[in-house]
């Protein structure tokens, strides 16, 4: 039985991940530009996933989708293609293929045009390798305890962190030169998520410099810090052992009541404590913000403007536009359109090379990431 994967730019680190579970299982995948028998594997995600829709479609091969926008359009999906996975694929995938290979009824967390049965486990990341010949991210933390209106990790990963263990993580850190984590919140490593402890993470980052001839890279993209977690004591952390010269930090948003709005669990002092820890600790601050939310007012989009460009006189802002994300408390919503005053105000920051990303067009994210 012939198993393919088609291959999607962002989806890289599902691919890592998922090819790496299923060739445990037996099943090596071939990497493919379009469908091919006998079956192709799709991971989507709910930006970029609806411009495959058709090719699914009209697929003659059996076609198997998985990924976030599957999660949250599961019932939509399933008339389009044979088999839809609805949550984490790691062991769900190998068991769907064996029973593809068995002709047997799909296992749990398998939906087709006819049944569903939920998934009935929760994946323990020390038991995944994370990636095999195809390399990803090192993935150290799963889920999220807060419940941001716009983001769909809780929804899937649900909302209790899991962490993989630094013996785990020093194993899979072997296969790389610079070492970068993927995470919900890198700083949290270790905890529950909600309250900081520096322990976890300070004997991973002495662990993981005893290995030679690595650059450890903690607090960039792929694995942002939520401000309320960044402190004088993690900041030095981060200059004894990492390599990076800046520090991505999530804050969303310039204005206090759009913050509590969209529930993000912090406060603009907390951004800018953040902000003011870096800077002393010699790193420049890179600042992710979120511009036209559904119920964002004019005063509030020039409260981050004026924020963004406050930042910008130290660090770096990446700003995104606003996107209604499948599975959200925000799904369904539209953007609001910005003002003239805010592009103006963003497209001079881009300019002067203070800010990156787009703020016009919300299908264009993570692509123009500062990373060092």
């Amino acid at each position: 039985m012939r198993v393919c994967w088609r291959k999607i730019p962002s989806q890289r680190n599902s691919m890592a991940c998922l090819s790496a579970a299923c060739e445990r299982a037996g099943y090596r995948l071939e990497f493919v530009n379009g469908p091919e028998e006998d079956i192709t594997l799709y991971s989507l995600n709910s930006i970029t996933g609806p411009s495959f829709i058709p090719e699914i479609r009209d697929a003659d091969v059996i076609t198997v989708v998985g990924g976030p926008h599957a999660c949250a359009r599961w019932k939509e999906l399933v008339r389009i293609a044979d088999y839809v996975v609805v949550g984490e694929g790691e062991f769900t995938v190998p068991r769907l293929l064996d029973s593809l290979h068995t002709n047997g009824p799909p296992p749990p967390g398998v939906a087709t045009i006819s049944s569903y049965t939920p998934i009935d486990h929760t994946v323990f990341l020390d038991g995944n390798p994370s990636f095999g010949e195809y390399k990803g991210y090192i993935e150290i933390s799963r889920g999220c305890p807060f419940g941001c209106t716009y983001c769909q990790t809780p929804r899937i990963f649900g909302n209790r962190i899991r962490h993989r263990s630094i013996h785990s993580i020093g194993k899979l850190a072997q296969s790389f030169h610079d070492i970068r984590f993927l995470s919900p919140n890198a700083l949290a490593y270790g905890t529950d998520g909600i309250h900081p402890d520096l322990r976890s993470i300070h004997s991973l980052l002495r662990e993981l410099s005893r290995i030679p001839d690595k650059d450890i890279f903690l607090g960039t993209f792929p694995g942002e810090i939520r401000p309320e977690f960044v402190s004088e004591e993690a900041v030095d952390l981060i200059a004894r052992y990492c390599s990076n010269t800046r520090i991505h930090i999530g804050a969303q948003s310039g204005a206090e009541s759009t913050l509590q709005k969209i529930c993000r669990g912090h406060t603009l002092s907390d951004v800018w404590k953040a902000i003011d820890h870096c800077t002393d600790g010699g790193f420049t601050p890179v600042i992710d913000i979120i511009v036209g939310f559904p119920d964002e007012t004019d005063e509030e989009l020039l409260e981050t403007v004026s924020f963004c460009q406050e930042v910008a006189r130290i660090g770096y802002v990446h700003a995104h536009r606003f996107f209604p994300l499948p599975g959200t408390p925000l799904q369904g919503r539209v953007s609001r359109d910005l003002i003239p005053e805010v592009v103006s105000a963003l497209g001079s920051l881009a300019l002067s090379g203070r800010l990156t990303g787009s703020w016009n067009n919300p299908e264009i994210r993570f692509f123009s990431k500062i990373s060092k």
